[in-house]
């Protein structure tokens, strides 16, 4: 058995399970877990029964394919309702998404004394005033605190920065301010947040797990659901890690860990339309946006870790804006070729995906999602249109940006911790002048020149042989100096990098999409020719840059708890070398969450104290922000060698080319 063979289960209905149990059931529910992963299973209709043993089995019913209640997980056994194989059912299996808002809004609560003071109190007196938050004594007239005026601080938090409104009673009404119950439900959140960086992933069993999808239900009671699904990522990347599922990041759990407790933190603090932003939205409302004529960019497959598969196909308005089609469902690469010549969910066009990437659509009663995705409702209305090459208007204006300022929009839409809604993509429209094959690590890439200077390494989006990147991004490497129109996906790296996705076809006639389309060696300039290598390149202006030092640290925390941390010692020799690299914030960061992993306070009697998870918390997440805002500011220098002197930055070693 393995999860994708059970329903999902709601995040309440597990953590009344578990919540149920003994505490001596509690500490053999993980053991539990895994004992019923390795039992046979099988699905009739909405049931889904595992043999727990030769007599004994173990049934979820999920109307609709979720389990929405406790009583819809059954067992044979003796020690029901009370046993540990329901809760451990529940634990299995995937958490599932979250449900529709409850009707009713919570009663905004108007600004007072209590909120000026809600940063400090979330992140510890300590841990504020190391951070440079201003911290006043309590008093009991009710005077509020000094207001903040590091505002450094409040962006290594991940905060807006903070202006005192001063409207005239007249003329403005208060800005909203997060209601008591949501602030209480932010509190739950930031607990069992930092109870995963205490224990780890090794410690953050289903017990841990259980207390944030507690906390994930109350938060979308509490109508925060943006804060809820980054609880439901956590728990869902923390099951991935216990399982050893090969597609597991420690990157993506150390970014749900961040957005979950910079989001709860921000709860107290928000107003008005950044408490909009941090409350976030359950689902992505499309909003009507009249009529649209719709020119064809390109094709490209989709495949999901999940096992999902299907394309989305690229269009775009005459005013430069960016749509979507797409068609995505389970089935893997396979499903992703079929779909490709399948006709498009819009209107009554009769276009295929593929066919929609080079041709028109016009439009009536098109709605749209905020992040560009096109409705296909009873009311749209499409039909085939003629579409235009990239070298004519209205496509050649997305060209002409220059590819610093594409690079910095980008960059804005792929941020780690953007607040959701935000406009814009992350696709690069370059021209540029392929140089060769480079070797790395990871595999080989291909270096290119666009304009002002910029080498850019252009990699394949997936590796899955059934798909065509691989093999044309081979054959493209055997093409040195030939002359690219090409649309990529930003990877925000140290150096300008992108997933190549499309380009003008090698002969200059049409366009190819790399992850459907088969390139052929006939095809290119020189058919004879072999892949060559690109020529040495000097390293970008964050090549040799230490903050690595400091990321490697908040990400051992993730897997190994903070007490791991705590065992490094000294870390002077790395402080010293981070300040040489020019960055005296990431020192004293590193500083301080190594003393806060390791302080333990004893009492008066020498028994040592409970840790300050709160605390260390904070300066993980600060540290976590900084890093991350950091890594953005170098991605941006990248794509502006202009501005970087090249004497000044050490070259990097040729490599190979490819084979």
């Amino acid at each position: 058995m393995n999860a994708a063979q059970l329903p999902s289960v709601a995040p309440e209905v597990t953590a009344t399970l578990v919540e149920g149990l003994s505490p001596r059931l509690r500490k053999r529910l993980d053991v539990a877990v895994t004992k019923l992963a390795a039992r046979p299973t099988h699905r009739d209709g909405d049931t889904t029964t595992i043999e727990v043993d030769d007599e004994t089995e173990l049934r979820l019913h999920a109307p609709g394919g979720v389990v929405a209640k406790a009583e819809d997980i059954t067992c044979g056994c003796l020690l029901a309702p009370a046993c540990v194989h329901r809760a451990a059912a529940a634990c299995a299996a995937p958490a599932a998404d979250l449900a529709p808002e409850p009707a009713v809004q919570a009663t905004p609560e108007a600004p007072g004394p209590a909120s000026a003071t809600a940063p400090a109190a979330a992140l510890g007196l300590d841990a504020a005033r190391s951070l440079g938050l201003g911290v006043a004594p309590a008093s009991g007239s009710g005077t509020a605190p000094a207001p903040t005026t590091d505002i450094a601080a409040d962006a290594a938090l991940g905060l807006a920065p903070h202006v005192t409104p001063n409207p005239s009673p007249d003329l403005a009404s208060p800005p909203e301010t997060a209601s008591p119950d949501q602030r209480a439900a932010a509190e739950v959140l930031w607990a069992a947040g930092a109870a995963v960086l205490e224990a780890g992933v090794d410690g953050a069993g289903a017990v841990t797990q259980s207390a944030l999808l507690r906390a994930a239900h109350t938060a979308r009671l509490r109508h925060l659901p943006r804060a809820a699904g980054a609880a439901l990522s956590v728990v869902t990347l923390l099951r991935a890690a216990r399982a050893g599922d090969p597609s597991y990041r420690t990157a993506d759990l150390v970014t749900a860990l961040a957005e979950l407790l910079g989001t709860a933190h921000r709860v107290g603090t928000a107003s008005g339309a950044e408490l909009a932003a941090v409350r976030g939205r359950v689902r992505r409302p499309y909003s009507p946006d009249g009529s649209l004529r719709l020119y064809g960019l390109f094709t490209e497959p989709v495949v999901t870790d999940s096992g999902h598969g299907g394309v989305r196909t690229w269009v775009a308005a005459a005013d430069g804006r960016l749509f979507t089609v797409g068609d995505v469902a389970p089935g893997g690469a396979g499903r992703a070729l079929g779909v490709a010549d399948r006709a498009v969910r819009l209107g009554d066009s009769a276009l295929t995906h593929r066919e929609l990437g080079r041709a028109g659509l016009a439009v009536s009663g098109a709605t749209v999602s905020p992040d560009g995705r096109l409705g296909a409702g009873k009311a749209v209305k499409a039909v085939t249109a003629r579409g235009v090459a990239w070298t004519e208007p209205p496509l050649a204006a997305l060209w002409e940006t220059p590819p610093a300022e594409q690079a910095a929009r980008a960059l804005r839409s792929t941020s780690r911790y953007a607040d959701p809604d935000g406009a814009g993509s992350d696709l690069l429209f370059l021209d540029v002048e392929l140089l060769g094959a480079v070797r790395e690590p990871g595999g080989t890439c291909l270096l290119a020149l666009c304009e002002g200077g910029v080498r850019v390494r252009l990699t394949v989006t997936d590796d899955d042989p059934a798909l065509a990147h691989r093999d044309n991004l081979a054959l493209l490497a055997a093409a040195p100096g030939a002359r690219l129109r090409i649309i990529g996906r930003l990877i925000p790296a140290t150096h300008p990098r992108l997933t190549l996705l499309a380009c003008t076809h090698p002969t200059g006639e049409g366009t190819v999409d790399l992850g459907l389309d088969r390139l052929r060696r006939a095809d290119l300039p020189d058919p004879s020719s072999l892949a060559r290598s690109a020529p040495p390149q000097t390293a970008g202006p964050g090549g040799s840059s230490p903050l690595y030092l400091l990321e490697r640290r908040v990400e051992q925390t993730v897997p190994a708890g903070r007490a791991a941390l705590g065992l490094l010692g000294d870390v002077t020799a790395e402080t010293r070398r981070i300040r040489r690299g020019g960055l005296p914030t990431a020192a004293a960061l590193l500083t301080a969450l190594c003393a806060s992993a390791s302080r333990r306070d004893r009492d008066l009697f020498g028994r040592l104290l409970p840790a300050d998870t709160d605390g260390f918390a904070a300066y993980w997440l600060a540290a976590a922000r900084y890093t991350a805002a950091v890594s953005e500011s170098l991605c941006t220098a990248a794509w502006n060698p202009a501005k970087v002197d090249p004497t000044a930055v050490p070259p990097v070693p040729v490599h190979g080319a490819a084979e």
